[in-house]
């Protein structure tokens, strides 16, 4: 195997010619690879350049779009928001990621705090952990009570109807990645200098309690689950997939004007996105 130069790009007489070039400049596993991900981007830009039509479609008709992610750590969730993001106007869109309430917001009523961020007409907010902490992480890293979590539990179906009714629409995906995969991903932060910040003792916690936080996603998913506000699981053990899909499910969702001008599929592959029903087999991840 040899690497490519500038001649290579320039001398051959049709594609096929070229091809062969690269499997042998390449080897065919990295020819493989290299396409996959050339593969890849092209189609990402398809559905970003479709994002960017129907930011402009919710703007003019004053819609409220708030798109939520969850899951459990390192299961991609920053990485998705920064692919529909990417080539979005600043002006009509935001991302929420809040930092752990401050002493005066532990004594306000729970969701007040997020209220604050919903998005005003023509927006689209994404919400990078959301209300959703008190379903899972807080009651099973003991950073909330049994009767604050009771409490939360039966007042959030409540309020979500309240903001459907409101005319806001909610997309709520949960990101789930297998535990296996996990590990490898805190691994290769802890070894990557630049990626050392976003690994925490939660993280670590989060692996010792697996099957706490799968029991306590379990009853979110039981308990919030609704016709106005159904939860998509995506799976995430190929991160560029999981990219794909969500953003696919997103723009499904929208009758938008130009919709599919990008001509590409943007109908969701429901091997990937899956929305939950209670009588499917019990999600194990």
């Amino acid at each position: 195997m040899s690497s490519l130069n500038l001649s290579d790009f320039e001398n051959f007489a049709n594609s096929e010619e070229f091809i062969n070039t690269l499997k042998s400049k390449l080897g065919t596993k990295k020819y493989k690879k290299t396409l996959k991900g050339y593969q890849y981007d092209i189609e990402l830009l398809k559905l970003q350049t479709e994002l960017v039509n129907l930011q402009q479609w919710v703007a003019k008709h004053k819609k409220r779009v708030c798109i939520i992610f969850e899951g459990r750590d390192a299961a991609g969730k920053g990485g998705a928001i920064r692919r529909f993001t990417e080539h979005l106007n600043p002006r009509s869109m935001r991302v929420v990621a809040l930092t752990k309430p401050t002493e005066s917001e532990k004594g306000q009523w729970y969701f007040r705090r997020y209220i604050k961020e919903l998005p005003v007409p023509g927006e689209l907010v994404f919400f990078d952990r959301s209300w959703y902490n008190r379903a899972v992480v807080e009651p099973v890293m003991g950073f909330c009570n049994d009767d604050e979590y009771n409490k939360y539990m039966i007042q959030v179906p409540e309020f979500e109807q309240m903001l459907f009714d409101d005319g806001i629409i909610i997309i709520k995906f949960w990101f789930s990645i297998s535990k296996e995969e996990q590990l490898k991903r805190f691994n290769s932060r802890l070894a990557n200098p630049l990626k050392q910040w976003k690994f925490s003792p939660v993280d670590k916690e989060g692996q010792k309690r697996w099957d706490l936080y799968t029991n306590y996603k379990e009853k979110m998913f039981f308990k919030t689950h609704t016709s106005f506000s159904p939860w998509i699981i995506i799976k995430t053990n190929n991160k560029k997939e999981a990219r794909l899909q969500s953003i696919k499910y997103v723009l499904s969702q929208f009758e938008y004007f130009t919709k599919n001008s990008s001509k590409t599929t943007i109908l969701s592959d429901p091997n990937v996105a899956q929305r939950y029903s209670k009588d499917i087999e019990k999600i194990k991840r």
